[in-house]
């Protein structure tokens, strides 16, 4: 009997691939990235799994995009030809949007989360009493294709498009909701729609903070332009916003630039420093307003070519 060896084959190398940003260790920096791993590792894919993180790590993915919902990706192997990627989670219907839409809108703190462009860490529990999971529970919940000839699956073809999806989740978390069959954009305004902020109606009154509830967030319609009086203008010093600059994560990306930077860009560190300044203004002392990022400037000078 004759026995034959063959060495292992290494993939072929990819300029300019997708890698992971996780050279060791855990892969996924939030909840969300890491519960989805979680999820497909529950499913028994371990072993599967740990074949493509090699392919990952070593930027075997060239590219990837989520299109209507579907995943599509090519990984370079052995072969000449890179082999090509399909992953598919279940598309809920337009009768269980409306329930996940309709629960999350109950909800003032976690829709105002949303509406600033954060992912509620709560948000498995909101959409559970609907029966619907916003991550895989099993296999017929999950598909996903490889143009490779390994019968297996997940192939480590596959397994390397799940790492690298896991932290395009990190950056984009609204990616899971664009898997269910529907993008952020959409989703936020069923959500706005659902809150009572569509755009034939005024900005509502704050609604009274409970511990389960935050004030709901205004309209980003008509940002740029003058609204009223400042006469008008009320201020509620009781209160810290729950996020600073939510207005400007919802507006994203303003028609100013100046120079290379986009108005939105330098807008925000004075959304972030300035709730911080008037309540040192108001309950603070005066070496607590020397300290803060508004006081050092006008003490110095900077940033300061503006009337007193």
């Amino acid at each position: 009997m004759s026995w034959y060896y063959y060495p292992k084959a290494s993939p072929r190398s990819v300029k300019d691939g997708i890698a992971l940003k996780s050279k060791r260790g855990t892969i996924g920096e939030h909840w969300w990235s890491v519960k989805f791993l979680e999820a497909l590792h529950a499913q028994g894919m371990d072993s599967r799994l740990q074949r493509g993180r090699s392919y990952a790590r070593k930027g075997q993915v060239m590219n990837l995009q989520i299109v209507d919902g579907v995943v599509e990706a090519k990984v370079q192997g052995t072969r000449p030809r890179p082999y090509n990627i399909i992953i598919r989670l279940k598309v809920w219907d337009e009768n269980q949007w409306r329930q996940v839409i309709s629960v999350i809108g109950e909800q003032a703190l976690y829709s105002a989360q949303m509406l600033a462009g954060e992912m509620p860490t709560e948000i498995e529990g909101i959409v559970e009493p609907v029966g619907l999971s916003l991550f895989p529970q099993n296999r017929n919940d999950l598909t996903a294709t490889c143009s490779c000839p390994d019968y297996a699956n997940p192939c480590k073809h596959i397994a390397a498009v799940y790492y690298i999806l896991a932290e395009q989740f990190d950056d984009e978390p609204f990616l899971l909701f664009a898997m269910r069959g529907k993008n952020k954009d959409d989703l936020l305004l069923a959500l706005r729609e659902q809150r009572g902020l569509s755009d034939e109606k005024e900005t509502p009154d704050a609604e009274q903070i409970t511990e389960n509830e935050a004030v709901s967030l205004p309209s980003p319609d008509g940002f740029y332009s003058v609204r009223g009086s400042l006469d008008d203008f009320s201020v509620n010093l009781t209160t810290k916003p729950e996020v600073p600059d939510a207005l400007l994560r919802m507006l994203g990306s303003s028609p100013f630039s100046m120079g290379r930077k986009n108005l939105s860009d330098l807008l925000r560190p004075a959304y972030l420093a300035g709730p911080l300044y008037v309540e040192q203004l108001v309950f603070g002392d005066e070496q607590d307003l020397e300290r803060s990022p508004v006081g050092r400037r006008k003490k110095t000078g900077k940033n300061n070519s503006g009337p007193d």
